[in-house]
């Protein structure tokens, strides 16, 4: 072994420099606004029967959007695709007619009126709801904030660490973003500052959650 590899329980610690930690931190907003993701979908004997019913499922649609005054560049339309539907019978595939899809993506401001704008939605003939999801106008700034919390929760762990062990914390050496919705992150979760944490309540309905992770590296100076 050489003088730099370290061996603690079951982890090799190839030439330590420093301190290594991770901040996590979330803040909250109050919704701005509701996405709501649908699609128009009918399958047919024929083609043409298909393809008649969808654009007036899809003209129906958008009378409702109009009523609900949600302007066009509000919401993001797809064309009508056409495919061979099938459907399978004792394991075999038969054929089942045509489909016919248009999905649709809308954003609306008046969150009071998002349960009757879904119902009047799937009485105009939108009969796959994909998602309804609330946010902010605002997300830059506020995972910008989240990110300053972040390292701030990291520089507070990599202190601690270095009092408990005689030392102190000298410069930055290392940054790195770490996406808080990546896999294995949430093991991390502890890891949050105390005003940004993802508590139960921050969870509740009626807030959006910004998060943002940082990795830091510090190196140690000795008195």
């Amino acid at each position: 072994m050489s003088q730099t590899d370290w061996t603690v329980g079951m982890q090799t610690i190839g030439q330590p420099w420093g301190v290594s930690v991770f901040g996590a931190a979330s803040v909250k907003a109050v919704p701005e606004l509701v996405r709501i993701r649908f699609k128009v979908v009918r399958t047919l004997e024929t083609a043409a029967e298909a393809l008649d019913s969808a654009s007036a499922a899809v003209g129906e649609v958008r009378h409702v959007l109009r009523r609900h005054g949600i302007p066009d560049a509000a919401v993001q339309a797809s064309r009508l695709s056409l495919v061979t539907a099938t459907r399978y019978v004792d394991g075999d595939s038969r054929f089942a007619g045509y489909r016919c899809v248009a999905g649709f993506s809308v954003e609306s401001a008046d969150l009071d009126g998002s349960r009757q704008l879904l119902v009047d939605l799937v009485a105009a003939g939108a009969n796959e709801i994909e998602g309804v999801d609330f946010d902010v106008t605002g997300k830059p700034a506020l995972r910008a904030e989240a990110r300053r919390k972040a390292v701030a929760a990291a520089r507070a762990k990599a202190e601690l660490y270095a009092e408990a062990a005689g030392v102190r914390v000298g410069a930055v050496l290392h940054i790195e973003d770490v996406d808080p919705e990546s896999p294995g992150v949430n093991r991390y979760r502890g890891h949050a500052s105390g005003s940004g944490e993802a508590a139960d309540q921050d969870l509740a309905p009626g807030h959006v959650i910004v998060s943002a992770a940082v990795m830091l590296g510090f190196a140690l100076a000795h008195d």
